[in-house]
């Protein structure tokens, strides 16, 4: 029995470590060889899979799913990327979302809503071939470190460490893209293409004119991802267990792709509003030239990191219940093992005196 209510609450909560500790047992002897789980969300892979998991053809494959989901997704949403943008920068002359698209599209006309395209496609694209094969990878290592039973119990700490550890990579490919993207679109008369805008930057400050984002890039996107992993998986998993009324093995690939959306869709939400200050410093930063994370966080001022949250939650909901479904029907299409979702393993259950 619980001491208190506050206790089972906090037992409760999906994010909190467990509350108690294990003592070891001594296992009998058995015969039969057991076969090790790494963790019950990379479960034994199906009959009919086209690679192991955990192999290099599984970590290739899902570094091509990442290229299409992100690639595709953020190329697709740049005209509300630009208007975002152009909200953070510059609230006077764009007052409201409607308002931004209206003035962009009286001064450059329909197309000028797709400035930027080019450097988004790139450079999103290299950072979902690194965020969503480097989270395969490290997620795999740290549950292997930490076992399969501290792998359960400490289930949403491995996705946010395997997240962040991907990102702090994924952000490094993604830097200098980014950088050109946001001085085409926030700069009128800078640059119009990717081939005129990133000799000219270089040209005005070097090198360092494609990097000097990537502090601020890691504090937006690390706390994004972080959510948007963890949250997608946790959320994945009470969906099957409270939601859906039939276990995901029962459910066709259809049904389990609608559950992938809408896990990503309730993850995105979160992850915008986790995000967004940040994200308000890496739009000006990359417009004024010579100033710091600190100054424009300073010059900002509390309420003006968060112009634009409407349009970024609109944007960032979308895009990533479409990643996640995109990088799940990768995963279908190519015959990947897709484990279900965790569950306490067999051990543990015996620790605990769940079983006999």
């Amino acid at each position: 029995m619980y001491p208190t209510t506050l206790t089972q609450l906090a037992r409760g909560n999906p994010f909190s470590a467990p509350l108690f500790t294990l003592q070891k047992t001594v296992e009998p002897e058995t015969s039969s060889p057991v076969q090790k789980r790494r963790l019950a969300a990379a479960a034994v892979a199906e009959t009919g899979n086209s690679c192991e998991f955990g192999s290099s053809k599984y970590y290739a494959l899902c570094g091509f799913g990442g290229i299409l989901s992100c690639g595709i997704t953020h190329t697709a949403v740049v005209p509300l990327d630009l208007v975002k943008c152009r909200l953070q920068v510059d609230p006077v002359k764009y007052k409201s979302i409607f308002n931004g698209f209206s003035v962009t599209i009286r001064e450059d006309g329909m197309r000028g809503l797709a400035k930027g395209w080019a450097p988004t496609f790139i450079g999103y694209s290299m950072q979902g071939l690194c965020k969503f094969g480097f989270y395969e990878v490290f997620k795999i290592w740290y549950g292997d470190l930490l076992g399969e039973e501290n792998s359960y119990l400490w289930r949403t700490s491995l996705y946010l460490a395997a997240s962040a550890s991907a990102e702090f990579f994924a952000d490094m490919a993604l830097a200098p893209m980014e950088a050109c993207k946001v001085r085409i679109q926030t700069q009128p008369g800078y640059a119009n293409t990717l081939r005129e805008c990133a000799p000219k930057m270089y040209a005005e400050e070097g090198i360092w004119a494609f990097y000097k984002g990537v502090v601020p890039l890691w504090m937006r996107q690390i706390p994004y991802t972080m959510m948007k992993f963890a949250c997608f998986e946790r959320t994945v998993e009470l969906l099957y267990k409270y939601v859906v009324p039939k276990p995901r093995s029962e459910c066709s690939k259809a049904e389990q792709l609608v559950v992938t959306f809408t896990a990503g869709y309730i993850a995105g939400v979160f992850c915008a509003i986790v995000s967004h200050p940040a994200d308000s410093v890496v739009s000006v930063l990359n417009k004024e030239k010579g100033s710091t994370a600190s100054q424009v966080l300073k010059k900002l001022g509390p309420k003006g990191v968060w112009k634009g949250l409407v349009a970024r939650i609109i944007m960032i909901g979308t895009l990533t219940a479409l990643q996640w479904f995109i990088y799940d029907s990768v995963k279908v299409y190519f015959r990947l093992p897709r484990p279900p979702p965790p569950e306490m393993p067999e051990s543990l259950k015996k620790k605990l005196g769940l079983t006999e």
